[in-house]
């Protein structure tokens, strides 16, 4: 009982970010995108290099 009590508190705490992400304009949403797709395509192109 007490360890299924105890993982309730870290997903709260860890779903704060995501409703955060949802109050970002439009802008930093794109912004946000072009980062990890700019990643991602670094990853693959280390890949395959």
């Amino acid at each position: 009982m007490l360890h299924s009590d105890h993982q309730h508190a870290p997903r709260a705490i860890a779903a704060a970010p995501t409703f955060s992400l949802l109050r970002l304009s439009a802008w930093q949403r794109l912004a946000g995108a072009g980062i990890v797709l700019a990643a991602l395509w670094f990853l693959v192109l280390l890949v395959l290099a």
